[in-house]
């Protein structure tokens, strides 16, 4: 008996495609407002969804375990063009699954384990996979960590340098997933060559703004670069290493054989065609109006009284210390959500709460610039989050989800895809 291969989901799997269902009415309905996703476009979605998913590729195009490789073998390689061309690097390995796998190959690629690294501490903005405790990173090197300034928000390069000279470590980690404001990429260098160490720049938070010419660009300053390439880059859900030719060879071992197997073929052509999304002057502009509705936002956040950790944001995002609100993280997360304003809690620097509750929330601009809102939204936006977090009334935060609802509806999201019949 052969499986139902030509029925589309709705009639071979009626219960996945309602939650589709779902999930898609719940991005068309409410307002996200989380830093690290977005919205890709329909050409990205149709090519993750090809039949190139079942092609196996180990290896690198022209150099494959498997035969039948061909057309895959220049699907990948469009993509490594279009990232070498995107970003000005010299090497690029497409085949990462995720940030955080990304930065695991990196690390192996130039750290043994046991070694000594240095990065951005989680709770002051930087990322799991940079050395926390509770992921391998932590485990398999020696991780140490520098913070921001608590008063400031701000990272200290003076204290930085100052810490890399005690520790030595032989890689050092910049970049984060909760900073809203441009590194000093060049001072990371400086610091890096000083103590001897190699340096790597995780952009996955801010990749799109430098695709889109509003963000330096780390890639002249590191050794190697990792990313996501969703959040600002706008594609699917998935991963990129850069770096230059001399450390080609040991950063596409790493990724393969070193830490997967078999590429994703089907991501990577998705990734091919958001890399070449991203090389239009549509996406410059897009990328501009993320950053100006994230200003506009944090502004107006700041008028109704919020506190904005570092004073604002230069990026797509912005840290909501919610202290002087008397609400936790957790609290405001779970009342925003009620109002159909879909955000994530966060720690704030020096942050008396746990990580599972926090002092503050994360918010972020991609995904509401994709859908074509700008600064006038951001300010009634504000306004909506702020009398959410103030009365939290039932009856309240159904009038605000009803406003939420309207303000959705007029910035449509995927017009093309429609609602599948209800049975």
């Amino acid at each position: 008996m052969t499986l139902r291969h030509e029925a589309p989901l709705r009639e071979a799997d009626p219960v996945v495609a309602r939650l589709v269902d779902r999930e898609l009415a719940r991005q068309r309905h409410g307002l996200e407002l989380i830093a690290s996703e977005n919205f890709a476009s329909r050409a990205v979605i149709d090519a993750a969804g090809t039949p190139l998913t079942n092609k196996y590729a180990e290896g690198y195009p022209g150099r494959r375990y498997y035969g039948g490789c061909e057309i895959v073998d220049e699907i990948e390689q469009l993509a490594i063009d279009r990232a070498k061309q995107l970003f000005g690097a010299e090497h690029a390995n497409v085949q990462p699954h995720s940030g955080a796998q990304a930065n695991f190959a990196a690390f192996m690629a130039v750290l043994r384990p046991g070694e000594p690294l240095l990065g951005m501490s989680l709770p002051h903005g930087g990322h799991l996979s940079h050395g926390a405790s509770v992921n391998h990173s932590g485990v398999i090197w020696r991780a140490t960590h520098y913070g921001v300034n608590p008063a400031t928000g701000r990272i200290d390069y003076d204290a930085v340098r100052d810490q890399a000279r005690r520790e030595l470590p032989w890689l050092i980690v910049a970049g984060g997933s909760a900073y809203s404001r441009i590194i000093d990429f060049a001072a990371f260098r400086a610091i890096a060559d000083e103590v001897g160490a190699s340096l790597l720049i995780d952009m996955a938070h801010f990749a799109g703004l430098v695709a889109g010419g509003v963000h330096p660009s780390p890639v002249p300053h590191a050794h190697v670069v990792t990313t996501t390439t969703h959040k600002t880059l706008r594609g699917p859900r998935a991963g990129l290493i850069l770096c230059g030719t001399d450390l080609a060879k040991a950063v596409d071992k790493s990724v393969f054989p070193g830490t997967q197997g078999g590429p994703l073929e089907h991501i990577i052509a998705a990734k091919a065609v958001a890399f070449g999304e991203a090389l239009t002057d549509d996406f410059r502009r897009y990328a501009r109006q993320v950053v100006a509705n994230a200003k506009a936002l944090a502004e107006a956040l700041a008028e109704r009284g919020f506190d904005i950790v570092s004073g604002g944001t230069d990026t797509h995002l912005m840290l909501v210390d919610l202290r002087s609100r008397q609400l936790t993280g957790k609290v405001a997360e779970q009342i925003l959500g009620r109002a159909g304003i879909t955000v994530n809690k966060n720690t704030i620097p020096d942050d008396p709460q746990s990580p599972f509750v926090t002092s503050g929330i994360r918010l972020g601009t991609p995904a509401l610039t994709t859908r074509g809102m700008g600064t006038e939204a951001m300010r009634r936006i504000a306004g909506l989050i702020d009398r959410a977090l103030t009365d939290a009334d039932d009856a309240v935060l159904a009038r605000i989800r009803h406003e939420v609802e309207e303000l959705a509806a007029a910035f449509p999201l995927y017009q093309g895809v429609p609602r599948r019949r209800r049975r």
